[in-house]
């Protein structure tokens, strides 16, 4: 499509936007379906949750030490900790509790440009299992399965943010009987654990809040994207960053009109992106990034490049409905792909995206609001109570390996 007819789409988006009635206009669409009810599902009553009392060196020391933790995309583990320290669904009475919470945190270990990094992870999470499992009684009768750990690092909890090497690690072989919430998710990934929640990466909610525009504003963007193409330092050959799929955006489409794309990352980044109808959503070392967030926040389609990806909250959110698919392997046909969407059902994802519902089920705030992230990992663990009875241990039964992983894993920490 050539760049006035994209032009003369977007005025007929806008007109057809304009004239639905002012009436209609003030009520945002509700989600069709059993998404809508599961989004707005209310996990009080439906759970409790006992919080582990661990010593502040597995957590607030670390946050004392370097505050930056709190701004960074795996900050969920942070928040869900505080969330839960005043939620109505914890309980101090371990023996009445569905679930146990372990908070340590696991990614507040930064390079001096805030890149988190993994390697200390696992030394940390066995010493405060090894802890939870000597002071109390409820590690060890089911060895860890009515627990729950927030991993968000790149690939959770086999600890390591290039795939290669998370694969060769593996999940942490004491965290193989518990239920991982976690930012990653890849169908058939040795990095995914069955029945893992996953989430979506922390964004800045009052950030995000304070660079809103006017909702009329024209969306005079086509397609809009800021990030790396090529990860120099990480990847000289090109190839293995993005699997070549953000490499295969940038020669294909650096020179065309419809595609704002850039490694440059303006101030006006979040104003841009409201401006935008699609945003690019590819896969970078893991299959997620933060975009996908920020593109449901301010509304704009996002484009999801990275096969088999499982999304946050799939059971609630209708990211058919609301995004758009690409194969890796059609990146080169990205234009052709998105210029055949019809207006009608840009409008239509528009208006899906437009829900209040769908924005809070992406974010972490401060404080929670009903429907937010917090709530929608807290509806995911009531979904899957109750708890079958295999999963009680006889006396003296064993099933978690202790030993096994690399041997730098098994140092104290």
């Amino acid at each position: 499509m050539r760049a006035w007819l994209w032009v003369f789409a977007v005025a007929l988006v806008g007109s057809f936007a304009q004239s639905l009635g002012a009436e209609q206009r003030a009520h945002t669409e509700r989600i069709s379906g059993s998404a809508g009810d599961v989004l707005e599902d209310n996990p009080v009553g439906r759970l409790k949750v006992y919080v582990y009392e661990l010593p502040s060196k597995y957590n607030k020391k670390l946050l004392q030490k370097d505050p930056r933790c709190l701004n960074h995309m795996f900050a969920a583990e942070i928040f869900m900790h505080r969330f839960l320290l005043s939620s109505p669904v914890r309980t101090l009475n371990p023996e009445e509790a569905d679930w146990f919470y372990t908070p340590i945190y696991t990614t507040c270990d930064l390079t001096p440009t805030g890149l988190p990094l993994p390697f200390k992870s696992p030394r940390m999470t066995r010493s405060a299992i090894q802890l939870i499992s000597s002071k109390w009684p409820y590690w060890n009768r089911t060895e860890g399965a009515d627990h729950f750990f927030v991993v968000p690092h790149d690939f959770g909890a086999c600890f390591h943010y290039q795939e290669e090497k998370a694969i060769d690690r593996g999940i942490l072989s004491l965290l193989r009987h518990a239920t991982l919430v976690q930012t990653f998710g890849q169908r058939n990934h040795v990095c995914l654990k069955e029945g893992s929640i996953t989430i979506p990466p922390y964004a800045p909610p009052q950030k995000m809040q304070a660079h809103l525009i006017p909702q009329d504003t024209p969306r005079s963007i086509f397609v809009y994207f800021r990030g790396l193409f090529y990860d120099v330092n990480n990847d000289p050959e090109g190839g293995y960053y993005a699997r070549g799929a953000r490499a295969a955006v940038w020669e294909n489409f650096k020179d065309n009109p419809l595609f704002d794309i850039s490694t440059d990352h303006p101030t006006t980044y979040y104003e841009d992106m409201q401006r935008a109808v699609f945003c690019l959503c590819p896969l970078g070392w893991a299959p997620w990034s933060p975009r996908l967030v920020e593109a449901v926040v301010f509304g704009c389609i996002p484009v999801i490049i990275a096969d088999d990806i499982v999304l946050p909250f799939a059971d609630a959110i209708p990211w058919e409905e609301i995004g758009v698919f690409v194969a890796e392997e059609d990146v080169p046909d990205l234009d052709t792909i998105l210029t055949s969407i019809s207006p009608e059902v840009i409008l239509r994802k528009q208006r899906l995206l437009a829900n209040p519902s769908m924005k809070r089920a992406m974010l972490f705030p401060q404080p929670a609001q009903s429907g937010d992230a917090f709530h929608q990992i807290l509806n995911g663990l009531a979904r899957k109570l109750p708890h079958h009875k295999s999963v009680y241990l006889k006396t003296s039964e064993k099933v978690l390996n202790w030993t096994a992983g690399p041997v730098g894993d098994l140092k104290p920490w």
